[in-house]
């Protein structure tokens, strides 16, 4: 384990000029990135491997993270998503059958900023009373006008355009009976799997593919990713949904769950500060019974209200804050939630959502 005895190289600026020092771990480097928090006891890899932490650190709140170091096929995407991983104790030498290497080794080889020895309590308590904020990451002696200055440039608004495939991409069997075309808008490979493993020959599509292009493929359904940033920031993707409208069966995950209600006429806004673990309740509005547990990663949601007079319908909704978690259209065979089915925190809690996209897919089939 690290000992925190050593003089502090490394250090967190916030937008008010608050300053937290640690020790570094991974790579070297400074950046300005949106500061958020997990609370995930478990998963560090796929984490840092989720397509939706890009231009963010994150912070883990479980106090020591490395213990079991990366497995090889544990990645969520090729390259790590995280900006930066800032944790409270860091253990550089993992012990597991499956380790290949430790976090910090590969953080270093993908340049993903690490920072340890930080009070991870006191920076989520200051990110959940006031909000996400940006956040400056920079060596212990940066002076914090310096910070600052940086922070207050614009940050980036294509993070969907970076992380999606340039070109199509093809998994599962090629004589599957099912076609699926998979809009990559940031998609973690567990969706993908999952969508093969029920069976289905998936054509994973870069974020911009038009609706004509997909159609050409003649899928028996469509399935929106989940990725990063606002889902009004890929207006090209929303218009191509909803060219899909009513003509072939479709399924939303997270940022997929929200470009579905823009496509639909329904708007977005940011959460205070997101929604990023392994255990938020959600209930199925049909049943007002079944709560499922689940693994949630975003940081904007659909409003409610404005589904009003649209032909969604709310599915699901957070126990914990009454935010909205899933709708569906009945008329145009198209549904979408807001967590993570593929997530599995339950660890079997969502994957009636894939079994639920494969019988709809069949019928449609059948009636075709």
């Amino acid at each position: 384990m690290e000992s925190f005895t050593k003089k502090p190289d490394r250090k967190i600026v916030t937008d008010d000029g608050r300053e937290f020092f640690g020790y570094s771990f991974g790579a070297d480097g400074e950046k300005a990135l949106e500061l958020v928090f997990n609370t995930s006891s478990a998963g560090y890899q796929e984490i840092l491997s989720d397509p939706s932490y890009t231009d963010q650190a994150v912070i883990l709140t479980y106090p020591l993270i490395g213990n079991y170091g990366i497995a090889e096929d544990d990645f969520e995407a090729r390259d790590p998503g995280a900006g930066a991983m800032i944790v409270r104790e860091y253990n550089p030498e993992p012990s597991h059958c499956r380790s290949a290497a430790s976090l910090g080794e590969v953080m270093k080889n993908s340049g993903v900023i690490g920072i340890s020895g930080v009070d991870t309590r006191e920076l989520t308590r200051l990110i959940r009373d006031k909000g996400t904020q940006r956040a400056f990451i920079t060596g212990a002696g940066t002076p914090v006008k310096k910070a600052l200055a940086a922070l207050k440039e614009d940050p980036p608004r294509d993070a969907v355009k970076r992380v999606s495939r340039r070109n199509a991409e093809f998994f599962g069997k090629e004589k599957a009976r099912l076609k699926v075309a998979l809009i990559d808008c940031g998609v973690k490979k567990s969706i993908v799997d999952n969508l093969a493993a029920s069976g289905c020959r998936v054509a994973v599509l870069p974020w911009n593919t038009p609706c004509e292009e997909i159609l050409a493929l003649k899928p028996d359904g469509v399935l929106v990713s989940n990725g990063p940033g606002d889902p009004a920031d890929v207006p090209e993707t929303i218009k191509a949904v909803a060219g899909l409208l009513g003509k072939v069966p479709l399924f939303g995950i997270c940022l997929g769950h929200q470009i579905l209600s823009l496509a639909y006429g329904a708007k977005t806004y940011k959460l205070k500060f997101g929604h990023r673990g392994g255990n938020h309740p959600v209930m199925e509005i049909g049943s007002r019974k079944k709560i499922e547990i689940t693994s949630q990663n975003h940081s904007y949601a659909v409003d409610g209200k404005s589904l009003i007079g649209t032909p969604l319908e709310v599915t699901h909704v957070n126990l914990l804050d009454s935010t909205v978690e899933g709708v569906k259209s009945v008329r145009d065979r198209a549904f979408g939630v807001q967590f993570h089915p593929e997530g599995a925190p339950g660890p079997h809690d969502g994957e009636y959502l894939f079994d639920r996209f494969v019988r709809m897919m069949k019928e449609n089939k059948r009636h075709a």
